[in-house]
């Protein structure tokens, strides 16, 4: 039997996105079992301006949960990000990032300057506020590495979310002050790349999440992914730096904590 673990936080996940059907309970029953499989720490992201009120709710209904404020690169449609905006609905007590945002030219290979007008306005409030940025970023290495070290001037900080990229972008982000955040796809079939980066990887940047409700881990491929199966990624990832599990847990919720400090552990 597997011991359970304790202490495990959720750096990712979309607890406005979830789908509740097999909680008749609603909320309050997902959250009761996310407690009991030993996850008490979640950061629900923002993906857009408009639905950011009802992430805020959530980050003020639980004590156990902080929230982000931003615009997803792909979400081409919401409302349009500024600065100003950000930085003054970063201001809230729950929110203590800037993000999700990035650059994601796997979806959008047509037009990409309006992701990085974005970005850019992304990483202005993160420097006006010193909060971190939460980062989205698929087949845009460069661009990304480069915005980041332009226009950030080594006055952001921040994660790269779900990464999925090589370790030579890994390192690069590590050296602008950026911490790499594995979710689930590490335990996936065809994830053997992946796998070899977070053997790699330093503990001191290592974040662990869901990304719920998509991306579940084995062995709960198939399924809507939920805040509890952290503890799944946090037992793969313990496998592969040789570590028990109870250690890895403890050290990723120090990083997390470190990093979002805006936050508070209860």
């Amino acid at each position: 039997m597997t011991a359970a673990l304790t202490g495990l936080v959720d750096s990712h996940c979309h607890l406005d996105r979830l789908d509740l059907k097999d909680y008749p309970g609603g909320l309050p029953e997902l959250m009761q079992a996310t407690a009991t499989a030993g996850v008490d720490h979640m950061l629900c992201i923002g993906v857009d301006l408009e639905s950011f009120p009802a992430v805020r709710d959530l980050a003020e209904q639980y004590p156990n949960v902080h929230c982000t404020v931003g615009v997803h690169p792909l979400y081409r449609e919401s409302r349009e990000p500024t600065c100003a905006e950000l930085v003054k609905l970063a201001a809230h007590p729950r929110v203590v990032a800037i993000g999700e945002t990035g650059l994601d030219y796997f979806y959008a290979k047509d037009d990409t300057s309006w992701q990085r007008q974005r970005f850019a306005e992304h990483i202005a409030a993160a420097r006006q506020t010193g909060l971190p940025l939460v980062v989205h970023t698929r087949d845009a290495r460069e661009d990304t590495i480069a915005m980041l070290r332009d226009l950030g001037e080594g006055q952001v900080c921040g994660v790269m979310h779900c990464f999925t990229e090589d370790l030579a972008m890994a390192q690069r982000a590590m050296e602008l002050g950026f911490y790499i955040s594995i979710s689930g796809i590490v335990t996936f079939r065809n994830a053997d790349a992946l796998r070899e980066v977070v053997r790699a990887l330093p503990l001191d940047r290592l974040l662990i999440e869901t990304d719920a409700p998509w991306l579940a881990p084995m062995p709960h491929r198939g399924k809507q992914n939920e805040p509890r199966y952290v503890a799944d990624v946090a037992r793969f990832v313990a496998d592969l730096k040789q570590l028990p599990a109870t250690e890895l847990v403890a050290i990723t919720r120090n990083n997390f904590f470190s990093l979002f400090n805006k936050a508070r552990p209860v």
